[in-house]
């Protein structure tokens, strides 16, 4: 078989990171190390770590960086530092049989959605263009790099990745060290969680779930919350639609079953209903908006930031004050915009959880059955 290299790629924090962001890459930091023991422990030929400070580089770019287009047949896995912290030895298994095959296949966690991507054959890639992240890695390889590419969706502990501090509260751990202006504390997000688990067992009450959020995350709650749920579910594929890795027409391309024709949609700017309320009533009103649909509500704010700001999230508030919200800790958000709405979910008539991704998507099933057992992720 094929030689296996696999890439974990972590981005270290800069000098002038703030305590949120500092305490998010020591979590990464720790689980991309058991990712190389894991890794090896199942036929990994070659495991390393990539570190670095946060740059201007593309994910395309530090992709480049790891093929060698000379070298022979040989197969990568690449994942982030924060990818599948919740992922087993027969997960890791599964990503390096793919890239030990002799056949031009790829394997990710979620096709939609990367955040773990193993390729057989990468000497057979072309070129490999400036993706803007690994979320577009595999449609890139299925419409312009002519790979046939599965994924491991079902698996929902897979999807789980850390994209903040607030991913560590849901995996049950307790932050702690120097604030920004203070000390570090996740008591009054922590409290919302519990209320908001409270409200999923309460078949007189309902939920709302709005963001980027999935049919098998909404099916999961029909069969584990009591509470009835009411679901937003918005701009799905936000990260992951590059026009880079998109085939130059993908209506005429036969691989896609495309036959028409026609001119591919010339796509739109990030929109949220949500939004459009809070560009109407601005950003305090968020909570009353809330309280008006549901006993209790799990927000995507990355939608509500693409909505107002635009997809590029270079233009969006530092991280260090989206963690800051995540966390409900509105005091210590810089960003005028972001502090009050974090303020109104922080002082709303019932409980309201802001985060990414995770938080609406597979992170649902730790906010209303709780943390796994810290032994299956640590």
């Amino acid at each position: 078989m094929p030689p296996v290299a696999v890439r974990i790629l972590h981005p270290e924090a800069g000098p002038d990171a703030g305590p949120l962001t500092r305490r998010l890459a020591e979590a990464r930091s720790r689980i991309a190390d058991r990712h190389r023991r894991g890794f090896m422990a199942v036929g990994a030929s070659d495991v390393q770590i990539v570190s670095g400070r946060p740059d201007e580089r593309s994910f395309g770019d530090r992709l480049r960086g790891q093929v060698d287009p000379g070298g022979g047949p040989c197969g990568l896995v690449v994942l982030g530092s924060g990818a599948i912290p919740l992922a087993t030895a027969a997960d890791r298994r599964a990503f390096v049989a793919t890239a030990s095959g002799d056949d031009r296949t790829a394997l990710a966690n979620n096709r939609f959605s990367a955040d773990v991507v193993a390729i057989a054959r990468v000497e057979t890639l072309p070129a490999i263009p400036d993706l803007p992240g690994d979320n577009a890695l595999p449609r890139w390889l299925e419409e312009v790099a002519g790979y046939r590419v599965d994924d491991l969706r079902r698996r929902w502990r897979l999807s789980f990745d850390l994209d903040g501090p607030l991913d560590l509260v849901l995996l049950g751990e307790t932050l702690g060290g120097g604030g920004r202006e203070g000390a570090v504390s996740d008591s009054t997000v922590a409290d919302r969680l519990a209320a908001v688990r409270a409200i999923a067992t309460d078949r007189r009450a309902e939920l709302l779930l709005a963001g980027r959020t999935s049919a098998s995350t909404l099916g999961w709650l029909e069969h584990h919350a009591a509470a009835r749920v009411r679901a937003w579910v918005e701009e799905r594929g936000l990260r992951a639609a590059s026009r880079l890795a998109q085939a130059s027409d993908p209506a005429a391309d036969p691989r896609l079953g495309g036959t028409s024709g026609l001119a591919p949609s010339a796509g739109r700017a990030p929109t949220s209903i949500l939004g459009l309320l809070l560009d109407r009533d601005g950003p305090g009103s968020l909570g009353t908006h809330l309280a008006r649909f549901a006993d209790a509500a799990i927000v995507d704010t990355r939608v509500l930031l693409a909505h107002r700001l635009g997809a590029d999230e270079t233009g969006w508030p530092p991280a260090e004050d989206r963690f800051a919200s995540d966390l409900l800790l509105a005091e210590a958000v810089a960003d005028p915009w972001l502090r009050v709405l974090t303020a109104s979910a922080a002082a709303a008539s019932i409980p309201i959880l802001l985060g990414g991704h995770t938080l609406v998507g597979p992170g649902v099933r730790l906010v209303v059955a709780g943390p796994p057992r810290r032994t299956r992720w640590r």
